[in-house]
């Protein structure tokens, strides 16, 4: 199992702040921002990095169709990459075992894991309902991490 550690210290650092990259069908990367966590995956309890993607959004039909992604966290010079396959779970991307029921309380929990705070879930319920919201869950291959601490130099 590989560790998230550093990237969920890193992303609660920045309010959850991440850069997602995905593969075009052309090979070229699209890129975008994203409020990302880390949280347990609601089938395997392993940890995985997670974000709410919308409908129709480039980034969700390019890992649809090539569910290599990496996900980027920085909090000033330190940075945290996570690179992985996505796992897809949303109204048009069924994981068996994840009911509307368990779908809802699932997007509270990588809204929360990415610092979100709400004081109305009712009306954020049935907003992500409405849109079609999906989960995005990374399984990690590799993190790769830099503290952003440069070390001394030699004077003189």
């Amino acid at each position: 199992m590989t560790d998230l550690s550093d990237f969920a210290r890193t992303a609660a650092a920045d309010h959850g702040l991440c850069v997602v990259s995905t593969l075009r069908a052309d090979g070229t990367i699209q890129a975008s921002v994203v409020n990302g966590g880390v949280i347990e995956d609601p089938l395997t309890g392993a940890p995985v990095v997670a974000f709410v993607a919308h409908a129709g959004t480039h980034k969700l039909n390019n890992l649809r169709a090539r569910p290599t992604v990496t996900i980027v966290a920085r909090a000033g010079l330190a940075w945290t990459a996570v690179e992985g396959t996505a796992v897809l779970c949303g109204p048009h991307d069924r994981l068996a075992g994840v009911d509307d029921e368990r779908l809802r309380l699932l997007l509270r929990e990588i809204f929360t894991a990415a610092g979100g705070v709400h004081d109305d879930w009712a009306t954020y319920d049935r907003v992500l309902a409405d849109e079609g919201r999906t989960a995005v869950l990374i399984e990690a291959r590799r993190v790769h991490h830099d503290t952003g601490v440069e070390p001394e130099r030699p004077q003189g």
